[in-house]
């Protein structure tokens, strides 16, 4: 997971775009599809995609390199909107909105994250 993790960093300070997916700007699932085709692993660019194509943990057991993700509707994975990559110590590594640039924050840092999954 550390290449995951890597590729991530290395993107910290790069631009938000709605769609992106590289080089110089990302977008949520971007950021996570990019970071996991850098290690071998295919991810769609899709937040719920991406939820569905992992193996669903709970919070007690991620480990850097899994998926962080937010849904309108907690209890429905299909309404998720977005994602981040955690990198340890309850920090992730994301591409936020518009505005703001890839960064590290707490998993905690807004709403509360609905689900967890390990590509």
């Amino acid at each position: 997971m550390q290449a995951v993790i890597s590729f991530a960093r290395a993107q910290l300070g790069e631009r938000y775009l709605w769609g992106a997916a590289g080089p110089d700007s990302w977008d949520c699932s971007g950021l996570t599809m990019q970071a996991w085709a850098d290690a071998g692993v295919y991810l769609p660019h899709y937040s719920v995609a991406q939820y569905a194509a992992a193996t669903p943990v709970a919070v007690r057991d991620l480990r850097p390199g899994d998926l962080v993700f937010w849904a309108s509707n907690s209890s429905n994975p299909g309404t998720i909107f977005h994602v981040g990559l955690y990198i340890g110590g309850g920090n992730m590594i994301h591409a936020p909105r518009t505005g703001v640039p890839v960064k590290v924050e707490s998993i905690w840092y807004w709403e509360t994250p609905d689900f967890f999954g390990r590509p």
